[in-house]
């Protein structure tokens, strides 16, 4: 654009010639400090796998005895070979998206584990090329950004490893060096790797519910490479991600509900809002263990089905418990505006004032406006608060060992005790006359290994097995944790627990013997 003098005002601002600025080597701190929420960084690596075809992601820490080591996400999507490697880690580069991808910026992979690993390697092969991999770290990158690449026989040995998941063509993205891992003292791993998978499981249940409910198989494991009789340790945890549907309740809040509104957006045209109201009180999963209910209420923004947006009202009013049970769905547009944009974490999303003249001129096909929907939710709110509710005792919350299905419908029906560690099962040896022993000290109910292929068909099961005994034995010992003197009639009670239940493996075994005769 050339300059004219003389005008009032020049429009474009006038220029002379251009040149390239390759980034500078100092930009990896940046790339390191984006601000990535641990689980929102492995999200948006899921994100990839999912964007790949993979259909069974493994989410893996691996530990040695005390120390964690390693994160790795393994997916059997359709993998790449060394031109899609390079393409992939290569910082800066943008890549080009499919029209439902999950992807928007193509920074996610290096930005997101770089927020956390000081080494990102990523390990992959497809149907017509062998495992390949690349390397790149914090080093590297301020080494005018060098990659290394992956010795091939490692690449393959690494492959080889979750054949159990990578079959034809897959992906192993591996995390090095993570700065929290790091940070866990001696003797506080087991506590750590409880309260980070807790809060990865929701995460991902949450924001992956769609794809969850869709048939998407998402675990996450923990294996401790120093135990165990194979050569590549023992799994001492393994979950199956559920999913957390915020709008998953079985009867509305408020008859007619959800309702269907349209709201006539300046510069992008309609767009469809689906009103929902919860029914007050609810324990269910997805309105009380996603969050705060405060921060609950509000926009749910989806993006190819992936919500990127849990709560909020971007600006159309306050947050306030009157509405804590108003949520609204809304998908976002296919094409690109000006007016909904998503940030690079892929967290939230930032509106402009068109948005909130729309919701706030936002109808349903009879005519009922968004602004009788917001009185509807609040008037469930206040019927909801008068109804007199039975109050349920308080329990010592389930731990590692059972089921992540179970530990949330207790979760739903009873309430937990305040800062009481959770309760763990854990198979051991034990004398013969004993089915199970308590180990109060550690809050743990110790299973007599002895028997556990008893309860798992001939197998021998994994971290959660056994699901209805375990969570039997919940049910009764419960109340024997988080005690102070240990009274003789639990102990009583302990002992003639053990001998009925003895009992009921002996059983239990001449059926299964009569059955394979």
């Amino acid at each position: 654009m050339p300059y004219e003098p003389g005008t009032v005002w020049q429009y474009d601002v006038p220029t002379t010639g251009s040149t390239h600025l390759p980034p500078d080597a100092g930009y990896a701190k940046a790339l390191t400090n984006q601000g990535y929420g641990f689980e929102v960084a492995v999200a948006d690596l899921i994100d990839n796998s999912i964007d790949a075809g993979a259909d069974k992601i493994v989410v893996h820490f691996l530990r040695d005895a005390d120390r964690i080591l390693t994160l790795l996400i393994i997916d059997n999507g359709k993998g790449m070979d060394d031109a899609g490697l390079d393409a992939a880690m290569t910082v800066g580069r943008r890549r080009e998206y499919g029209e439902n991808a999950l992807g928007l910026y193509g920074t996610g992979l290096k930005a997101a584990s770089l927020s956390h690993a000081s080494s990102l390697t990523v390990v992959s092969r497809t149907k017509r090329s062998r495992a390949a991999g690349r390397c790149l770290t914090a080093e590297g990158i301020e080494d005018s950004f060098r990659c290394d690449t992956v010795d091939p026989r490692y690449a393959q040995v690494l492959v080889d490893r979750y054949d159990g998941i990578i079959e034809w063509h897959g992906t192993v993205v591996r995390w090095d060096r993570v700065r929290a891992f790091e940070t866990v003292t001696h003797g506080q791993s087991d506590q750590y790797l409880s309260k980070a998978i807790s809060r990865l499981e929701t995460h991902l249940g949450l924001y992956l519910h769609r794809f969850l409910q869709h048939g998407l198989k998402l675990d996450i494991a923990v294996w401790d490479v120093s135990s165990g009789e194979s050569h590549l340790g023992e799994e001492v945890d393994h979950i199956a991600v559920e999913p957390l549907d915020p709008f998953g309740y079985k009867v509305p809040g408020k008859g007619g509900y959800p309702r269907k509104f349209t709201a006539p957006v300046e510069g992008l045209g309609d767009i469809r809002l689906t009103a929902h109201i919860w029914p007050a009180k609810s324990k269910q999963a997805g309105f009380r263990q996603i969050g705060a209910l405060a921060e609950r209420q509000g926009f749910y923004f989806y993006r190819n089905d992936r919500l990127v947006q849990a709560g909020g009202w971007n600006g159309l009013r306050n947050p306030e418990g009157h509405l804590a049970l108003a949520r609204v769905a809304v998908d976002l547009p296919d094409r690109e505006n000006s007016v909904l944009s998503l940030d690079v974490k892929k967290e939230s999303i930032t509106v402009t004032p068109a948005f909130t003249l729309g919701v706030e001129n936002a109808v349903d096909p009879t005519g009922h406006t968004f602004h009788s929907y917001l009185s509807d939710a609040e008037a469930a709110y206040r019927d909801g608060s008068r109804r007199t509710e039975i109050v349920r005792k308080s329990v010592t919350p389930p731990g590692k060992g059972l089921d992540p299905r179970v530990k949330r419908v207790i979760k739903e029906e009873l309430p937990e005790k305040p800062c009481y560690e959770p309760i763990a099962f854990t198979w051991g040896t034990l004398p013969h006359d004993r089915f199970f022993d308590l180990d109060r000290e550690n809050n743990t109910i110790l299973l007599n290994k002895t028997f556990r292929e008893d309860f798992n068909d001939g197998r021998r099961g994994g971290a959660n097995d056994a699901p209805v005994t375990k969570t039997l034995l919940y049910l009764l010992l419960e109340d024997c944790f988080g005690l102070g003197r240990w009274e003789r009639i639990r102990q009583d009670r302990v002992d003639y627990w053990n001998t009925i239940l003895l009992a009921s493996v002996g059983a239990q075994r001449e059926r299964r013997a009569q059955a394979i005769s």
